[in-house]
């Protein structure tokens, strides 16, 4: 017999669930708290439970993987089609049990507690570069108001306000001058933060193998890559290295209709900051690397930097791909020793 599948909407408080119950066809759509749903779990056989891909839904898949179920997630928007009429709870449980029943339904992989951890410490970095790159700016502004101009750069900028300060102290008045020294500092706290940050990270990156692989491949480096193992997840839950680039937003957008296809601009799809760190690689790798592959070579010659750096980043999430899927070290020109 099939194992009962449950469609589960979760929240902060209250979960609905719907089902069919195998035995006698009954329609099931049930509100439970907290601490009744995970007892109501632990009592029913092993089943397959589909939730949503949203808030808490990794603890969630962990803690139902436990009770000896099989856990689905589902992204968001391939729920949402399924939703009929309002949009309540209830419905919204029916729609995820709904979608879990289509074949061929890509699911996301559940990530360890590590994982999530590892991608806990890339926002906390990513916010407090948001809020430095804000500092600096204000900084800047607020000095070029009195006329005081700095070097491009934030460390060329900030290396000259510390030299300047007894000259800017003359320049700007008093009662600014103690906020923007203070400014100073607090931005000198940020950057001890985010090298804190940085130091944890790349602590991670050393004693996780799959890391470790996949700072091999040029252009990517420890942000880079711990992002990436703890973003992926379990690699089987990608078919290919092309879905995914196309799960980063790394390909090109298809639009068409009798029986002709379009291809646009990239994407953009999944997640921006992965997206941000793979092309910036790319750039490294094509602006500073003395040592670029043939096929970029030829690409820059008929191609804009812009295109050159998303090629390349796709290529990246690609063979990263590879590496995690089949347990391989990075050797360069892997292609050509294969042929020859």
């Amino acid at each position: 017999m099939n194992a009962t599948t449950f469609g589960l909407d979760i929240a902060k408080r209250t979960f609905q669930m719907y089902w069919i119950e195998a035995e006698t066809g009954e329609v099931v759509n049930r509100r439970f708290t907290k601490q009744q749903l995970i007892e109501f779990l632990g009592q029913r056989a092993a089943s397959r439970v589909a939730l949503e891909a949203c808030g808490s839904a990794h603890w969630w898949a962990r803690k139902i993987a436990a009770l000896g179920h099989q856990v689905v997630l589902l992204h968001a928007r391939f729920i949402r089609p399924f939703v009929q009429n309002n949009k309540t709870d209830a419905t919204d449980a029916r729609a995820i049990w709904t979608a879990a029943q289509q074949p061929g339904m890509r699911s996301v992989a559940p990530k360890t507690a590590d994982q999530q951890a590892m991608l806990g410490l890339h926002r906390m970095r990513s916010l407090l570069v948001k809020s430095r790159t804000m500092q600096v700016n204000q900084l800047r502004g607020l000095l070029y108001e009195f006329g005081v101009t700095l070097r491009a750069g934030r460390l060329a900028g900030l290396a000259e306000v510390r030299e300047r300060l007894g000259e800017i102290e003359q320049i700007v008045p008093g009662i600014l001058f103690c906020a923007l020294r203070d400014q100073l500092q607090f931005i000198e706290r940020i950057e001890a933060d985010i090298r804190k940050l940085e130091r944890q990270i790349v602590a991670w990156q050393r004693q996780e193998a799959a890391c470790r692989r996949l700072s091999a491949i040029p252009g990517i480096g420890p942000l880079t890559a711990t992002a990436l193992v703890a973003t992926i997840g379990d690699p089987a839950a990608f078919k290919s290295g092309r879905e995914l680039a196309a799960y980063l937003g790394l390909v090109p957008r298809q639009s068409g209709t009798g029986g002709k296809v379009r291809l646009g601009g990239i994407s953009k799809r999944g997640d921006s900051y992965i997206r941000m760190l793979l092309i910036h690689g790319a750039r490294a790798v094509l602006f500073k690397s003395r040592s670029k592959e043939a096929w970029c070579e030829q690409l820059s010659r008929r191609r804009p930097a812009n295109v050159v750096a998303v090629a390349l980043a796709s290529k990246m999430a690609r063979t990263a791909w590879s590496l995690l899927a089949n347990n391989r070290t990075y050797q360069k020109d892997y292609a050509l020793q294969k042929t020859a």
